[in-house]
Protein backbone atom coordinates (compact mmCIF):
# COMPACT_ATOMS: atom_id res chain seq x y z
CA UNK A 1 0.00 0.00 0.00
CA UNK A 2 1.46 3.68 -0.87
CA UNK A 3 1.70 6.05 2.14
CA UNK A 4 -0.48 9.30 2.16
CA UNK A 5 -0.09 12.65 3.84
CA UNK A 6 3.31 12.01 4.50
CA UNK A 7 5.19 15.17 4.99
CA UNK A 8 8.75 14.80 3.31
CA UNK A 9 12.29 15.68 4.20
CA UNK A 10 14.67 15.66 2.06
CA UNK A 11 17.14 17.54 4.37
CA UNK A 12 17.96 14.32 6.56
CA UNK A 13 19.91 12.87 3.10
CA UNK A 14 22.03 15.37 3.36
CA UNK A 15 22.37 15.14 6.79
CA UNK A 16 23.07 11.51 6.81
CA UNK A 17 26.16 12.78 3.88
CA UNK A 18 27.48 14.92 6.54
CA UNK A 19 27.50 12.29 9.24
CA UNK A 20 29.67 10.02 6.78
CA UNK A 21 31.80 12.74 6.14
CA UNK A 22 32.70 12.88 9.69
CA UNK A 23 32.21 8.97 10.59
CA UNK A 24 34.46 7.79 7.86
CA UNK A 25 35.65 4.04 8.31
CA UNK A 26 34.04 3.85 12.19
CA UNK A 27 30.43 4.28 10.41
CA UNK A 28 27.72 1.66 9.23
CA UNK A 29 24.63 3.00 6.84
CA UNK A 30 21.79 0.13 6.86
CA UNK A 31 19.25 -0.39 3.87
CA UNK A 32 16.78 -2.55 3.52
CA UNK A 33 15.95 -3.48 0.10
CA UNK A 34 12.31 -4.17 -1.15
CA UNK A 35 10.76 -0.75 -1.53
CA UNK A 36 13.60 1.10 -0.35
CA UNK A 37 16.44 0.55 -2.58
CA UNK A 38 14.27 -1.03 -5.09
CA UNK A 39 10.93 -0.67 -6.62
CA UNK A 40 9.41 -4.52 -6.90
CA UNK A 41 6.55 -3.36 -9.40
CA UNK A 42 8.43 -4.68 -12.20
CA UNK A 43 8.99 -8.15 -10.66
CA UNK A 44 5.08 -8.02 -9.91
CA UNK A 45 4.36 -7.23 -13.54
CA UNK A 46 6.73 -10.18 -14.67
CA UNK A 47 4.34 -12.28 -12.31
CA UNK A 48 0.81 -11.44 -13.25
CA UNK A 49 2.17 -11.15 -17.02
CA UNK A 50 3.27 -15.19 -16.45
CA UNK A 51 -0.25 -16.18 -14.20
CA UNK A 52 -2.29 -14.44 -17.22
CA UNK A 53 -0.66 -16.47 -20.19
CA UNK A 54 -0.54 -19.59 -17.99
CA UNK A 55 -3.82 -19.40 -17.23
CA UNK A 56 -4.84 -17.87 -20.47
CA UNK A 57 -5.96 -14.48 -19.56
CA UNK A 58 -4.93 -11.89 -21.99
CA UNK A 59 -5.59 -8.91 -20.02
CA UNK A 60 -3.61 -9.92 -17.41
CA UNK A 61 -0.97 -11.17 -19.91
CA UNK A 62 -0.57 -7.69 -20.97
CA UNK A 63 -0.24 -6.42 -17.70
CA UNK A 64 1.88 -3.28 -17.73
CA UNK A 65 4.50 -0.94 -14.91
CA UNK A 66 1.67 1.76 -14.76
CA UNK A 67 -1.52 -0.93 -13.44
CA UNK A 68 0.38 -1.12 -10.57
CA UNK A 69 0.01 1.95 -7.93
CA UNK A 70 1.65 -0.27 -5.52
CA UNK A 71 3.54 -2.96 -5.38
CA UNK A 72 1.61 -5.31 -2.90
CA UNK A 73 -2.39 -4.21 -4.73
CA UNK A 74 -2.76 -6.92 -7.05
CA UNK A 75 -6.43 -7.09 -6.96
CA UNK A 76 -6.28 -2.64 -8.21
CA UNK A 77 -3.22 -4.25 -10.84
CA UNK A 78 -5.40 -6.80 -12.23
CA UNK A 79 -8.69 -4.36 -12.71
CA UNK A 80 -6.50 -1.49 -13.95
CA UNK A 81 -5.64 -4.41 -16.56
CA UNK A 82 -8.88 -4.67 -17.30
CA UNK A 83 -10.57 -7.38 -15.57
CA UNK A 84 -14.11 -6.51 -13.78
CA UNK A 85 -13.57 -6.34 -10.33
CA UNK A 86 -15.60 -9.76 -9.10
CA UNK A 87 -13.58 -11.47 -11.75
CA UNK A 88 -10.39 -9.98 -9.78
CA UNK A 89 -11.51 -11.54 -6.49
CA UNK A 90 -11.89 -14.79 -7.84
CA UNK A 91 -8.60 -15.14 -8.93
CA UNK A 92 -7.04 -13.53 -5.80
CA UNK A 93 -6.04 -17.29 -3.78
CA UNK A 94 -4.83 -18.70 -7.33
CA UNK A 95 -2.64 -16.10 -8.07
CA UNK A 96 -1.31 -16.00 -4.70
CA UNK A 97 -0.50 -19.81 -4.53
CA UNK A 98 0.99 -18.98 -7.94
CA UNK A 99 2.88 -15.92 -7.22
CA UNK A 100 4.57 -16.95 -3.49
CA UNK A 101 7.41 -19.18 -5.16
CA UNK A 102 7.61 -16.66 -8.01
CA UNK A 103 8.50 -13.68 -6.02
CA UNK A 104 10.38 -15.13 -3.71
CA UNK A 105 12.73 -16.38 -6.17
CA UNK A 106 16.07 -15.84 -7.03
CA UNK A 107 15.90 -15.93 -10.40
CA UNK A 108 12.69 -12.59 -9.92
CA UNK A 109 14.93 -11.16 -8.38
CA UNK A 110 16.74 -9.28 -11.43
CA UNK A 111 13.21 -7.79 -12.68
CA UNK A 112 13.58 -4.81 -9.50
CA UNK A 113 14.10 -0.85 -10.30
CA UNK A 114 16.26 1.01 -8.39
CA UNK A 115 14.18 3.84 -6.18
CA UNK A 116 15.44 7.04 -8.02
CA UNK A 117 18.92 8.40 -6.60
CA UNK A 118 19.39 5.34 -4.92
CA UNK A 119 22.54 4.31 -6.65
CA UNK A 120 23.72 7.69 -6.36
CA UNK A 121 23.15 7.83 -2.40
CA UNK A 122 24.41 4.51 -1.19
CA UNK A 123 28.03 5.32 -3.62
CA UNK A 124 28.23 8.71 -1.97
CA UNK A 125 28.02 6.94 1.16
CA UNK A 126 30.25 4.05 0.33
CA UNK A 127 32.89 6.62 -1.38
CA UNK A 128 33.19 8.50 2.27
CA UNK A 129 34.87 5.15 3.67
CA UNK A 130 31.61 3.67 5.62
CA UNK A 131 30.43 0.11 5.45
CA UNK A 132 27.50 -0.18 3.77
CA UNK A 133 24.81 -3.42 5.18
CA UNK A 134 22.02 -4.21 3.48
CA UNK A 135 19.92 -6.19 5.96
CA UNK A 136 16.78 -7.66 4.03
CA UNK A 137 14.13 -9.58 4.80
CA UNK A 138 14.71 -11.75 1.43
CA UNK A 139 15.68 -14.92 2.91
CA UNK A 140 19.37 -17.22 1.67
CA UNK A 141 17.78 -18.59 -0.86
CA UNK A 142 17.26 -15.20 -2.60
CA UNK A 143 21.02 -14.60 -2.36
CA UNK A 144 22.55 -14.79 -5.84
CA UNK A 145 19.94 -13.15 -7.52
CA UNK A 146 20.28 -10.19 -5.11
CA UNK A 147 23.50 -9.86 -5.39
CA UNK A 148 23.58 -9.82 -9.20
CA UNK A 149 20.99 -7.12 -8.76
CA UNK A 150 22.71 -5.26 -6.47
CA UNK A 151 25.73 -5.59 -9.37
CA UNK A 152 23.62 -4.79 -12.19
CA UNK A 153 22.61 -1.29 -11.06
CA UNK A 154 25.98 -0.62 -9.76
CA UNK A 155 25.60 -0.61 -6.17
CA UNK A 156 28.49 -1.21 -3.36
CA UNK A 157 27.74 -5.03 -3.43
CA UNK A 158 28.78 -7.89 -1.16
CA UNK A 159 32.65 -8.72 -2.84
CA UNK A 160 33.43 -5.39 -2.94
CA UNK A 161 35.09 -3.66 0.42
CA UNK A 162 32.53 -2.40 2.76
CA UNK A 163 29.78 -3.82 2.14
CA UNK A 164 27.73 -6.77 3.38
CA UNK A 165 24.20 -8.51 2.95
CA UNK A 166 22.20 -9.98 5.88
CA UNK A 167 19.35 -12.08 4.74
CA UNK A 168 17.14 -14.15 6.83
CA UNK A 169 18.16 -17.77 7.01
CA UNK A 170 14.70 -19.15 5.38
CA UNK A 171 11.30 -17.91 4.03
CA UNK A 172 10.06 -19.72 7.56
CA UNK A 173 11.92 -16.50 9.80
CA UNK A 174 9.13 -13.76 10.12
CA UNK A 175 10.23 -10.07 8.86
CA UNK A 176 9.61 -8.76 12.13
CA UNK A 177 11.58 -11.15 14.44
CA UNK A 178 14.45 -11.24 11.97
CA UNK A 179 14.58 -7.04 12.43
CA UNK A 180 14.48 -6.90 16.04
CA UNK A 181 17.09 -9.72 16.39
CA UNK A 182 19.84 -8.48 13.91
CA UNK A 183 19.69 -4.77 15.73
CA UNK A 184 21.51 -6.07 18.62
CA UNK A 185 24.22 -7.98 15.56
CA UNK A 186 24.41 -4.39 14.49
CA UNK A 187 24.80 -2.76 17.31
CA UNK A 188 27.71 -5.37 17.60
CA UNK A 189 29.16 -4.05 13.85
CA UNK A 190 30.45 -0.67 14.90
CA UNK A 191 29.39 2.54 14.79
CA UNK A 192 25.46 2.49 13.31
CA UNK A 193 24.91 6.08 11.98
CA UNK A 194 22.09 6.07 9.54
CA UNK A 195 19.21 3.28 9.03
CA UNK A 196 17.11 3.44 6.22
CA UNK A 197 13.34 0.94 5.79
CA UNK A 198 10.25 0.95 4.30
CA UNK A 199 8.31 -0.67 7.05
CA UNK A 200 6.67 1.45 9.71
CA UNK A 201 7.07 -1.55 12.35
CA UNK A 202 10.67 -1.95 11.22
CA UNK A 203 12.35 2.26 11.38
CA UNK A 204 10.12 2.54 14.70
CA UNK A 205 12.28 -0.66 16.46
CA UNK A 206 15.36 0.88 14.67
CA UNK A 207 14.93 4.22 16.50
CA UNK A 208 14.20 2.61 19.63
CA UNK A 209 17.25 0.13 19.31
CA UNK A 210 19.59 3.28 17.54
CA UNK A 211 18.36 6.67 19.42
CA UNK A 212 21.40 8.44 18.22
CA UNK A 213 21.65 7.30 14.70
CA UNK A 214 19.89 8.82 12.01
CA UNK A 215 16.63 6.92 11.59
CA UNK A 216 14.32 7.81 7.82
CA UNK A 217 11.38 6.23 6.81
CA UNK A 218 11.27 5.52 2.87
CA UNK A 219 7.67 5.93 2.40
CA UNK A 220 6.98 4.29 -0.54
CA UNK A 221 5.27 0.89 -0.22
CA UNK A 222 3.93 -1.01 3.12
CA UNK A 223 2.31 -4.14 4.11
CA UNK A 224 -0.73 -2.21 5.22
CA UNK A 225 -0.70 -3.25 8.82
CA UNK A 226 -2.13 -0.09 10.76
CA UNK A 227 1.38 0.93 12.62
CA UNK A 228 2.13 4.65 12.17
CA UNK A 229 5.63 5.57 11.95
CA UNK A 230 6.97 7.91 15.35
CA UNK A 231 6.82 11.03 14.33
CA UNK A 232 9.83 12.14 15.36
CA UNK A 233 11.43 10.15 12.07
CA UNK A 234 11.89 11.69 9.11
CA UNK A 235 10.13 10.61 5.81
CA UNK A 236 11.61 10.43 2.37
CA UNK A 237 10.11 9.18 -0.66
CA UNK A 238 13.03 8.57 -2.67
CA UNK A 239 16.91 9.19 -2.46
CA UNK A 240 17.36 12.39 -4.80
CA UNK A 241 19.21 15.07 -3.19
Amino acid sequence: MRFENVVFDRSVLRRVLDAAERHGERGIAVFDLDSTLFDNRPRQVRILREYGRERGIPELAASRLEHWTSAWLVEEAMVAAGLPRERARELHEDFRAFWEPRFFHSDYCGEDAPIPGAVAFVEKLHARGVRIIYCTGRHEGMRPGTVRALRAHAFPAPGEARAALWMKAGPHVADDAFKRGVCVELAAEGLVFALFDNEPTHVNGYREAFPQAHVVHVATDHSGRPVQVHPSIPAVPDFLL
